[in-house]
């Protein structure tokens, strides 16, 4: 059997930003991450970094002569996260009803999941978080009105399977 001058597996397919979605649900059960209902929140135009390097912590001693020596720390994602859109009433309606969901979930004591789907990728980015309500942005003169919105994550972003379904 004649072998291939190279092996097909190793040609990776480089993904586009272009269809990433935000999503929301709230817990039906709390402490469960919800496996249905999500809602897309349109117009996102980026999202954070949920990459952050790990801290490192110094362990070195007077035995070292030439190296200082380190342990793994813990990471910081750097508190409420950042998440920028285009301004718009159908935004404003979304995030207002985004609003409303975690309000009533927080009543019961459930949280609030948020899914970060990137297009092309089995799984997808989850995590709990309580959302900002949205302020007025910064304007001036001759310029596309942009939105920061915020969420703080209250647990690690963890990847699972992407939830395929997401009510418009």
């Amino acid at each position: 059997m004649k072998r291939l001058p190279f092996n097909i597996q190793t040609f990776a397919i480089n993904l586009s930003t272009a269809g990433v979605q935000l999503l929301y649900a709230p817990e039906t059960t709390a402490g469960t991450r919800p496996s249905t209902g999500f809602t897309r929140i349109k117009g996102i135009k980026s999202t954070p970094s949920l990459n952050p390097s790990p801290e490192t912590l110094e362990t070195t001693t007077l035995d070292e002569l030439e190296y200082k020596t380190y342990i793994d720390g813990l990471k910081d994602i750097g508190g409420a996260l950042e998440f920028t859109f285009n301004l718009t009433e159908e935004l404003y309606d979304a995030w207002d009803d985004l609003m409303t969901a975690y309000e009533t979930a927080k009543t019961t004591n459930k949280a609030m999941w948020f899914e970060i789907l990137i297009p092309g990728l089995t799984n997808a980015v989850f995590f709990t978080g309580n959302p900002s309500a949205m302020g007025l942005p910064e304007t001036s003169v001759s310029s596309v009105l942009e939105t920061t919105n915020y969420i703080t994550p209250t647990n690690a972003p963890e990847w699972f399977a992407k939830i395929e379904e997401a009510a418009e």
